[in-house]
């Protein structure tokens, strides 16, 4: 597989990491909280709902909180473009000066998910149900009563949107990424059904009931991938010619995701009523959003990112420029690219 074709592919599916052994940070801690009668936003209650996550640093610092995106993990925000531009010594979310925070959120990872029994009897839960299990994470089980900063990419980017109008004094500051407070809509959420209408319609699915995976889905999640991340100027230069496209396109075939159905099902689908837009105006936190201009899902020439963020007090965009070395949706994962704007952005609380 070629250096290009994996970041691509990490981007994609947000779930590799660095080696915490060679990480110039602390090895982080993994553990799990459980929380009693999680009632979900249908009414559904369950009785227990398990939080996984992963921290750094001293619980006696201030505290930041650090979303991941659909289909990853907290372990995802371990990659080295990421967390060795972030986390090591000098660096703006120092873990000797900062307790940082990692969750998966409900349905990933090693939280509470479909797969575990439920299947599709799962409650379907939103964004709104995975922010309350990260909110009663924090405050339950972490005893975190402040953040200082909730950093987000992609659906943690758009969590950290409903972080801050949801609970517009718990964080002093929110850095979402590669994503919009607006409303899920336009080819964003058509491609989304696209996916999600791959397993509802995959025979072998039989409303979540199956015994043996459907295969459908997983094709389909390749052709997501490459119509909604990489970047154009990127794809140019890494298959200038038919016979380059093919071999990428064949290499990306051949690995495809190992996600179960149903919890990629509801993964994708909580996204749907997405749209903190009519909240905006709860903000308090200063806000620091970080998008990229050749970003195939959240594109900045539809205005909405831009226009909403002027209506926001303490709130500036920046949009890192597109070129044969960013990669679509998935630029904001290197970190390098914008860090020099977050340590501003650091120095202004």
């Amino acid at each position: 597989m070629s250096r290009i074709f994996f970041s691509l592919l990490l981007a994609m599916s947000l779930t590799g990491a660095t080696s915490a052994g060679a990480a110039s940070y602390p090895e982080p801690r993994e553990a799990s909280f459980v929380l009693k009668d999680f009632k979900f936003h249908t009414g559904e209650v369950l009785p227990e709902v398990r939080i996984n996550y992963l921290t750094l640093g001293n619980a006696q610092n201030p505290a930041v909180l650090i979303l991941h995106g659909t289909a990853g993990s907290g372990q995802a925000m371990l990659r080295a473009s990421f967390a060795e531009e972030l986390f090591g010594p000098g660096q703006p979310l120092d873990t000797a000066k900062y307790f940082i925070i990692l969750p998966d959120a409900i349905g990933t990872g090693k939280s509470t998910k479909p797969s575990d029994g439920l299947k599709g009897k799962f409650p379907l839960y939103n964004y709104d149900d995975m922010v309350l299990g990260q909110y009663r994470l924090l405050t339950e089980g972490l005893n975190v009563k402040h953040l200082r900063i909730i950093v987000g990419n992609s659906m943690g980017g758009m969590q950290t949107w409903l972080w801050a109008v949801s609970y517009p004094d718990f964080m002093d500051a929110v850095v979402p990424m590669a994503s919009q407070p607006t409303a899920m809509a336009s080819r964003n959420w058509m491609l989304r059904r696209m996916i999600t209408d791959a397993v509802r319609n995959d025979p072998a699915w039989k409303n979540g009931e199956y015994t043996e995976q459907p295969q459908y889905f997983r094709q389909i999640n390749v052709y997501y991938g490459m119509a909604t991340n990489g970047g154009n100027l990127a794809y140019q230069a890494k298959a200038p010619t038919r016979e380059k496209a093919d071999q990428l396109y064949a290499s990306m075939l051949a690995n495809p995701t190992k996600l179960d159905a149903n919890d990629f099902l509801y993964q994708w689908d909580s996204s749907r009523d997405y749209d903190p837009e009519p909240k905006l105006g709860n903000i308090k936190a200063r806000v620091l959003v970080i998008n990229s201009a050749d970003d195939e899902r959240n594109p900045p020439e539809s205005g909405l990112t831009e226009n909403a963020v002027k209506k926001i007090p303490k709130a500036s965009l920046y949009l890192i420029p597109g070129s044969a070395t960013t990669a679509g949706h998935g630029t904001v994962m290197d970190a390098k690219l914008w860090k020099s704007r977050l340590i501003e952005f650091l120095g202004t609380l």
